[in-house]
């Protein structure tokens, strides 16, 4: 045999080696052509893909993840070095809540690298990484607790709360630290929060999870007595037996531990906001969504109250990136999360699920509540055209509005059924609010930012 042959033969064998690698590795992987095309995919890759193709189509990388990740399509094609890598270990967390991924065994958050070959090929290295996520969050709580306690430990506010949460007596930690004075006692500590920040059930939630669980953690945007706000942490406690806090102090059911952690929050916002924002928006991304919204359909469980969600989707915005350029579509979408930020609450949950479609979740609220925000976002969308360096853009946005009941199981129940609204208020004519409260709803004047909605 010639020396050719023979090196010929040494790449079959070799290329022969590659594919079988790829087929048995351990985890998922693609090569795809910078446009997404898929050349060659192995079994792993396929399984946890097919269900997100659009027709079980599995063509494109791209148009696969488009529903779940739409970001990493705009990351490739902003990539300039001939080659590297793009990103690494992205979080991806797909539509389905913790329940219905136990009962069906399928992957409820998938990580993904993209590593640029060349000038016109990409590899992708997926995994479902679940439980791998869940462990974190859970060493994540747990640290957070142990800083609550042994970080800058005297700088902070003692206060005691009755059975019902209300401060019981005043010390002259809570002035230094929140700058409230005696005539605090009595009030809810929810006193402590910005307007929109909490509601009445999210604070009976955080007593209740406190006495099973021992303590209960949140950080979150805090207000002092003269309006100013600060980034504060703020762990409750259960009293093993009801007494005082301090020497001629009335009884106390539980101690909330409130300090002023802003300097911490401002030093890790940045690693925050690229793992819980989207990209293009600077609202909360699908991960950020689904952990706070199941989170609260959880408390829903187990202390039931009205929960609504309303899904907008931008009206004809392919024809607006056809007219105006992507940056014209790009901002049609990023001067609607301002407004969404804008007219909600903080305590609500503002989302880009993808594409030109956000989600927000409004915890104690109902459908009628629901309705009244999401029109007034249709509303005033309609009259505040964006605009982009000196150019008007005209748009406008449908909504479907859904409200959790006995008859939905789940998060992703309702997020089917305010999609299914969304897409009732298109045919309809689409610039419309259509879903539950719909047929009796007449538009009443808007309210006030912030406004707290009925429980």
């Amino acid at each position: 045999m010639s020396a050719g042959a023979d090196a010929d033969a040494d790449i079959v064998a070799e290329h022969e080696a590659l594919i079988q690698f790829l087929y048995l590795a351990p985890v998922g992987l693609v090569q795809a052509g910078m446009d997404g095309a898929i050349a060659m995919i192995n079994p792993i890759s396929a399984q946890l893909l097919m269900p997100l193709a659009p027709q079980a189509c599995l063509n494109n990388l791209f148009d696969a993840l488009e529903g779940v990740a739409p970001e990493l399509r705009h990351l490739c094609a902003a990539f300039a070095p001939p080659s590297g890598m793009i990103c690494e270990g992205r979080q991806i967390v797909l539509r389905q809540d913790s329940r219905d991924r136990l009962k069906r065994g399928t992957p409820e958050v998938l990580s993904i690298s993209l590593l640029k070959l060349d000038a016109g090929r990409l590899m992708a290295v997926i995994a479902d990484i679940t439980e791998q996520v869940r462990r974190e969050r859970q060493l994540k709580h747990t640290d957070a607790w142990l800083n609550a306690i042994l970080t800058n430990i005297s700088d902070y506010a003692l206060v005691g709360l009755d059975q019902d949460g209300q401060i019981s007596a005043w010390n002259e930690t809570i002035g230094r630290v929140t700058r409230f004075g005696p005539d605090v006692v009595g009030q809810p500590y929810s006193v402590f929060f910005p307007d929109g920040a909490t509601t009445d059930a999210r604070q009976f939630d955080r007593l209740r999870e406190a006495f099973a669980d021992g303590w209960n953690l949140e950080e979150g945007p805090r207000q002092r007595a003269d309006g100013t706000q600060f980034w504060g942490s703020a762990m409750i406690s259960p009293l093993p037996e009801r007494g005082a806090l301090k020497e001629g102090e009335p009884d106390s059911a539980y101690c909330m531990i409130l300090r002023d952690i802003s300097d911490k929050h401002a030093a890790s916002a940045s690693v925050r906001s690229a793992t819980y924002s989207d990209h293009l928006t600077g609202v909360s991304n699908r991960r950020a969504f689904f952990d706070a919204a199941n989170q609260e359909l959880e408390r829903r469980r187990v202390s039931p109250r009205a929960t609504s969600l309303v899904v907008f989707d931008a009206d004809h915005l392919k024809a607006l990136n056809e007219q105006y350029g992507t940056a014209g579509g790009d901002q049609v979408l990023r001067e609607l999360a301002a407004l969404l930020r804008a007219t909600f609450r903080d305590v609500d949950v503002v989302a880009r699920m993808g594409g030109k479609q956000f989600a927000v979740l409004l915890p104690s609220t109902d459908s009628a509540g629901a309705f009244a925000f999401a029109e007034r976002v249709r509303a005033q969308v309609t009259a505040r055209p964006a605009t982009l360096k000196g150019t008007t853009i005209a748009y406008t946005v449908s909504a479907g509005v859904a409200e959790m009941d006995d008859a939905t199981s789940d998060l992703a129940a309702l997020m089917a059924r305010a999609e299914h609204a969304v897409r009732q208020a298109k045919l309809d004519g689409r610039n419309r609010v259509a879903g539950q409260a719909a047929p009796h709803f007449n538009p009443p004047a808007a309210p006030p930012p912030h406004a707290a909605s009925p429980l």
